[in-house]
């Protein structure tokens, strides 16, 4: 069965140490997909999604743009970040392993996601006032941690003691409302 992600109600949020101390957390609401996933065949789920790079959110306006910057995803050079999957592993009756190749900056690295199935519903589908429904949804989350000096996003500063201002380690958390095609 055929899902396009929802771009309203799906985005990628991302976490990043800050000073050794706490975290930062972000977010990119422009993300774009589609999923293969039939729930009598979970093993064939497959995954191709889009990010706009230039949506990155954290709140503080110097800081997003630091983080549009060169000196991180290079927007302007490399306007998107992109998953697409190439196998899958069931390991629970609605969790699975979703190994693809993830683009950033133009360096692609083989990540895996481990995602959680939440279920799928008949809802209403509006438009311009008029319920043009029903529509099926599913639910999907996801999780992964990346090293970003993988991608080419190296930029960082030295702290007392081998500290650093940004950690490398990079946790990503995925939230999907796709409808059904």
């Amino acid at each position: 069965m055929k899902w396009t992600f929802e771009p309203g109600h799906s985005a990628a949020e991302f976490r990043a140490r800050h000073m050794m101390v706490t975290w930062v957390r972000g977010s990119f609401k422009n993300m774009h997909g589609s999923l293969d996933f039939d729930p009598a065949n979970p093993r064939a789920l497959a995954v191709d999604a889009t990010i706009d790079a230039s949506s990155c959110w954290t709140g503080e306006p110097t800081r997003d743009n630091h983080l549009r910057s060169p000196d991180f995803l290079s927007c302007e050079r490399f306007p998107q970040i992109r998953f697409k999957s190439t196998g899958g592993a069931e390991v629970g009756p609605t969790d699975y392993r979703v190994t693809g190749d993830l683009t950033i900056r133009d360096a692609t690295k083989s990540v895996t996601l481990n995602i959680r199935y939440l279920g799928m519903w008949q809802t209403p589908w509006w438009e311009d006032g008029v319920d043009k429904g029903p529509k099926t949804r599913a639910g999907f989350t996801g999780y992964t941690r990346i090293d970003r000096y993988d991608f080419g996003v190296a930029w960082n500063g030295k702290l007392p003691d081998g500290g650093v201002v940004v950690s490398p380690q990079i946790d990503i958390v995925l939230d999907v409302e796709a409808v059904a095609d």
